[in-house]
């Protein structure tokens, strides 16, 4: 087995503007009379404020990536994809950037390839100064929209629900950071490519749930790499090429 060695590890970040609003669901163990149907999630340690969860981004933004990859099955791709899919180069940069399963038994040359996870991903809350504006405008950081199932037939509102939504405005706070080893190819730069690509594939999709009917739609803005504008680099890349 070759000798792995972790060069450096590399700092994204940006922020997360929301289009539309989003939902990114809480827990529905607790139902409380009058309350809203559908709420989202929360920091308890952040007075109660609505975040976005890493695992959240790292699960979209590995499923698209994973769709346009053309391997996608039920579950998330594994080595044994690697092996038999013929967009083999695509499949591995998504392993060595995701991670694989715990099921997944490497063989010592397997290992050798993909090497550890290269992302790990962060909470994002959301920015101060967007919490503070909105206070300071006597607003809510949330918003209730009603929704309902139309009779096709009798051409009727039934069943109306309540949806909690974080509000099109608001902005949050996005980070992850990526490994580079020695094993990687152009210095790390093909496997940043693929986070890019992955990232532009979520603004052109959803985030949360109830994307087909608008909701969850994002812009990441102001994003850097180690403390250099990437902004203008990022807004051009097509996360269809090869």
């Amino acid at each position: 087995m070759s000798q792995l060695q972790l060069l450096r590890i590399e700092r994204l970040s940006g922020t997360i503007e929301l289009l539309s609003g989003m939902r990114i669901g809480a827990s529905e163990g607790e139902i409380r009379i009058g309350g809203v149907d559908n709420q989202v999630i929360r920091n308890a340690h952040d007075e109660g404020k609505p975040y976005i969860p890493g695992s959240s981004l790292k699960g979209k933004i590995r499923s698209l990536l994973e769709w346009r990859s053309g391997a996608v099955r039920p579950e998330p791709l594994g080595v044994a994809d690697m092996k038999q899919h013929p967009n083999r180069p695509l499949v591995r940069d998504i392993l060595q950037l995701f991670g694989v399963g715990g099921g997944d038994q490497l063989s010592e040359a397997q290992a050798a390839e993909l090497g550890p996870t290269r992302l790990s991903f962060w909470d994002a809350p959301l920015k101060p100064e967007w919490v503070r504006r909105i206070k300071d405008d006597n607003l809510l950081l949330t918003e209730v929209k009603t929704e309902n199932r139309i009779d096709r037939i009798r051409g009727v509102a039934e069943h109306p629900r309540q949806t909690e939504r974080v509000p099109a405005g608001a902005l949050f706070e996005f980070r992850l950071s990526i490994k580079v080893l020695n094993i990687d190819r152009n210095d790390g730069a093909d496997l940043r490519r693929v986070v890019l690509q992955g990232m532009r594939l979520l603004e052109l999709d959803s985030l949360g749930g109830s994307g087909s009917r608008g909701y969850g739609k994002v812009k990441f803005r102001d994003l850097q790499l180690d403390g250099r504008d990437i902004q203008a680099e990022f807004d051009q890349i097509d996360p269809f090429a090869a």
